[in-house]
Parts: C-alpha cells; sequence; structure tokens
C-alpha cells in the first residue's frame, strides 16, 4: 500500500497550501435571576450566590464531558463532527478516486475517536478555573450574555487544555497508518531545498477543534438559562432557589 499511496500523496502535496443536558442552562437560570444584581435583596450572602454558581458551573461543565468523551460524542454529533481539513481536500479527493475511501474513513473516525478520548481530560482544569472564581469573576458570568460563562472557560483554561489535549491526540493519530504516512511524507518533502512549505499541523488542527467543539457544547446549554425553570440538584442549590 504504501508504495502506491507514495507518488499520490506526493503529487497531493504540492498542491496543498499553506445537548448536554438541560440541567446547566437550568440552574444558571436561577443564579441569573436571583444574582444579577448580587444585591443582600435577595436574602442570599454573595458567598452563597457565589457558591450556588460554582456548583451549577461544576454540573454543567461535567455533563457536557460526559457528553463529548464517550464513542461517537465528536463523530455522532453533526455540530462539532470534525471533519477532513480544507487543506487537505484535494488528499481527500484524490485519494478516494484512488481506492483509498476505506482508509481516510478511518482518518476522520480517528480525528473524533481522539476527541473523544481528550474531553475527560479536561475536568481538573475546569474545576481549577471553578475554584479560583472571584465575587467579579461570578458578576461577570450572571451578568453577561448568554454565553458567559463558557467565554469565562474558555479565557481561562484554552491554553492549559491545548497543551493538555495535545499529546493524547498526538497518540491517537499516529495509530492510523495513512496518517503517519502522511506525515513522513509531508516531512521529507519539507526537508528539500526552496520547496513551498506547507504549513500544516494535522494534530493541532484536530486539538483546536476538539476544544471548539467542547466549548460549543456548553455554549448550547448556558444559552438556554432564560428558558428552563430550576433544577434543584443539591442543598446548596435547593438553598439558592429557596429564595
Amino acid at each position: 500500500m504504501f508504495g502506491r499511496l507514495v507518488p499520490i500523496v506526493c503529487l497531493i502535496v504540492c498542491f496543498i497550501s499553506v445537548p448536554v443536558s438541560a440541567q446547566f442552562g437550568d440552574l444558571l437560570k436561577g443564579l441569573f435571576e436571583k444574582g444579577m444584581n448580587m444585591s443582600p435583596s435577595t436574602g442570599l450572602s454573595q458567598d452563597t450566590i457565589v457558591s450556588g454558581l460554582k456548583e451549577a458551573l461544576q454540573v454543567g461543565a461535567q455533563k457536557t464531558i460526559e457528553r463529548t468523551g464517550i464513542e461517537n460524542g465528536y463523530y455522532g454529533n453533526e455540530d462539532i463532527k470534525i471533519l477532513m481539513p480544507k487543506k487537505l481536500q484535494m488528499f481527500d479527493q484524490v485519494l478516494r478516486f484512488a481506492g483509498y475511501g476505506p482508509q481516510l474513513d478511518e482518518f476522520v473516525v480517528r480525528m473524533n475517536r481522539a476527541a473523544e478520548h481528550a474531553a475527560p481530560l479536561a475536568k481538573p482544569i475546569l474545576w481549577e478555573a471553578i475554584a479560583s472564581m472571584t465575587i467579579k469573576d461570578a458578576k461577570g458570568v450572571l451578568q453577561g450574555g448568554n454565553t458567559a460563562a463558557t467565554d469565562y472557560f474558555q479565557e481561562k483554561t484554552t491554553v492549559q487544555l491545548r497543551k493538555t489535549f495535545r499529546p493524547q491526540v498526538e497518540q491517537a493519530m499516529n495509530q492510523v497508518d495513512l496518517v503517519r504516512q502522511y506525515k513522513e511524507l509531508v516531512g521529507s518533502y519539507q526537508a528539500i531545498p526552496f520547496v513551498r512549505d506547507i504549513a500544516f499541523d494535522l494534530d493541532q488542527y484536530v486539538v483546536d477543534k476538539s476544544l471548539s467543539g467542547f466549548f460549543t457544547v456548553l455554549a448550547e446549554e448556558e444559552k438556554q438559562i432564560r428558558t428552563d425553570p430550576a433544577a434543584r440538584v443539591t442543598d446548596l442549590l435547593k438553598e439558592v432557589f429557596a429564595q
């Protein structure tokens, strides 16, 4: 297979240019209504409201991990499914014409499996972001737009999540023969003096798509904050929502 693949991929390389549960929304809606002004008029202290918000964020983060971190969590969700990169579409089309359709399908599946395996690694990083939330941060989430909590997570965790997801993605992708051969061929091509740099990092593409999909799921749930009744799933939240 490799012998047949080399001339085809070399030719292509020359042309390559550089819902989770409604509970999260339910909980945030109740806290949003009670904590918009973070004032004593709700009968709750700021510390109680912030603690309730943190529990709501934990519920939402956990549900997102449970939905994305399972088989077909990405591959079976058309909103976040990772597709062949645009820069490799010629690679896809030519190889399918040459009879490599099954291998390319495996390529796409493996990208999504890599994301699904990486998603649970987000938990300790998200938990740390929640634990470090200040009253100012909480006000920003409660008083912000429909994706303020997701925006908070993205700001606080994206750099660390990229570093954490990368090894998992590399390991998963290197198990696919076609991907490994592609990387070897690209490396050989780029070693040739004066050739055009294709400047494409496949693993980073999968990492970035993994994070984009993860935050998409989280944001979709957060946007429900104005529509659903509160879900009182812990003693603290029952106290907060009982006011």
